[in-house]
């Protein structure tokens, strides 16, 4: 029996938000759709952040109003403080994430206050999560490096990713934000943050900057992680975060997994319907890699 590896797609949400021109609701809502045909468990299908930081994504309430919800599929989306953790409870969000840096400089830079600072705001949104049942997913950037403060060290990631778990995170997600990872220092950085946590409670995020994303899939698996964060056609970057490429392309993923034996429960003929749809709401050209 072939074993399952779950891909978590993020294309809604951390791909969408990068675009320049705004993508009209309705067409936001047709992807979302489109996605969840493919038979996803997880969509990040938006964010409750503020409209002056990530205009892209200011119709949030909008566009969770207007999906059709798959019963399977979880719809998820991004709280940065409690203001969006209400707006996304009030929207029907089934989780939340939040999202914290191991770097200071990406801290400052993303969410305007130190990584200490970070945690303390997360405190009442994940105590109202728990009394609510609302499970919270935890996102953790800048892995292995940070485009403001170079290199970032294992143990600071590790410490990072045990103060969310232990704040109430059912999984945390270790994000390669600028795409600098390589199968040794993603495998140094995992050996460290899995002395405290198990790779079931953990995920790996890895934009595709030097192509390199499939080789820091690879390693993950051999050290027990079974969840993948990707994006359809490889949408995303960051706007944080000075030339990051896209993220992993989900299609890459999936044509990576498969022939290794791993199981995913995704339609493929769905998922290419949804790539296609991509294309033509962003003019981004699909890029396929031979692996």
């Amino acid at each position: 029996m072939s074993e399952h590896v779950r891909i978590y797609e993020v294309g809604p949400r951390d791909g969408l938000q990068n675009e320049i021109p705004i993508i009209p609701t309705a067409r936001k809502i047709e992807l979302i759709d489109l996605l969840s045909r493919a038979g996803f468990e997880k969509i990040e299908a938006t964010s409750f952040v503020s409209p002056k930081w990530v205009p892209q994504l200011a119709d949030a309430l909008d566009v969770m109003r207007g999906i059709i919800r798959r019963p399977g599929t979880g719809y998820a989306v991004l709280t940065p403080n409690m203001n969006g953790f209400e707006l996304a409870q009030a929207a029907g969000a089934d989780e939340v994430a939040v999202f914290a840096s191991a770097s200071e400089g990406f801290s400052r830079k993303n969410i305007n206050c130190s990584i200490a600072e970070s945690l303390v705001r997360f405190e009442p949104l994940l105590a109202a999560a728990g009394k609510a049942g609302i499970r919270v997913r935890g996102y953790v950037s800048c892995v292995v490096a940070c485009p403001y403060d170079g290199e970032v060290a294992p143990e600071a990631v590790r410490d990072i990713a045990l103060a969310l778990r232990e704040m109430g995170c059912y999984e945390i997600s270790l994000g390669d934000t600028i795409g600098a990872g390589r199968p040794a220092t993603v495998s140094r950085m995992l050996k460290a943050v899995l002395a405290g946590i198990p790779a079931t409670e953990l995920a790996g995020h890895f934009h595709d900057t030097e192509n390199t994303a499939l080789d820091n899939v690879a390693v993950s698996l051999d050290m027990g992680l079974r969840t993948f964060d990707s994006a359809v056609g490889g949408l995303g970057g960051c706007p944080y975060a000075p030339g990051a490429k896209g993220n992993l392309s989900t299609s890459a993923l999936l044509d990576f997994l498969e022939p290794r034996g791993f199981e995913t429960g995704i339609n493929r003929a769905a998922l290419q319907a949804a790539e296609c749809y991509v294309a033509a709401i962003t003019s981004k050209r699909i890029e396929r890699r031979e692996r």
